[in-house]
């Protein structure tokens, strides 16, 4: 597990639980009272348009929906995606302990969490 590459987040109160979570290994994402799910960092419902939101637990299984790779000079790459978890929502996050030659959409991903210095454990992916 490795968080060289990810900025650090400082909670508040809107997304204490999730990091709470996080820091449990458990990956939390937003549900409105109609039961869609959405990505954690979205405050109203893109289907319904509700605020009345609650957090749901997701199973950490995911799939590789989108994926770019960051070329920085003088570092390594760093592929970074859009994966679908398998409740349905997408998130954008880290891939790690893969190589960018092994990256296809549909690659089966777990969802990890790693905690950059100072900050607090943010998700990431790898290949389950």
């Amino acid at each position: 597990m490795s968080a060289e590459n990810m900025l650090p987040v400082q909670r508040d109160d809107a997304s204490a639980a999730f990091f709470d979570a996080a820091a449990e290994g458990r990956l939390l994402v937003h549900q409105c009272p109609q039961g869609h799910l959405f990505a954690p960092q979205i405050s109203t419902c893109p289907r319904c348009q509700s605020t009345e939101l609650s957090w749901s637990e997701a199973s950490g299984r995911a799939t590789l929906a989108s994926y770019a790779v960051i070329n920085r000079r003088g570092q390594s790459e760093l592929p970074v995606a859009i994966v679908e978890l398998d409740e349905g929502p997408w998130i954008r996050m880290q891939l790690q302990d893969v190589s960018t030659g092994d990256l296809k959409v549909g690659l089966p991903l777990q969802i990890r969490f790693a905690a950059p210095e100072g900050g607090e454990p943010l998700p990431y992916a790898v290949p389950a």
